[in-house]
């Protein structure tokens, strides 16, 4: 509940969104362990809030460049992107 909280009491300006680093894959949808020096290589968030000129919704699975602001809220690390940042978005 806390970072619930923190999460409404931090509301990104402009174009930018807020995000939250997805967990590793450690095995291929083949069955194919990954070695941890390859888990980490694709960077997949989920945003978990947006700025009033943002197209991202929450709760969508996007690939932005590398980088980002690192955000620390209540001891949770996230990170905050441009709009234009966002390359794409993972469907389902």
């Amino acid at each position: 509940m806390r970072a619930e909280q923190a999460l409404r009491k931090f509301l990104p300006l402009f174009g930018r969104v807020l995000v939250e680093r997805s967990a590793c894959e450690t095995v291929t949808k083949g069955g194919i362990m990954l070695p941890e020096k390859s888990q980490g290589k694709v960077l997949q968030v989920t945003v978990v809030t947006v700025g009033s000129g943002s197209k991202g919704k929450i709760g969508d699975k996007i690939l932005p460049e590398n980088g980002g602001t690192k955000v620390v809220l209540d001891n949770k690390d996230y990170f905050l992107f441009r709009d234009g940042d966002i390359l794409g978005k993972y469907v389902d």
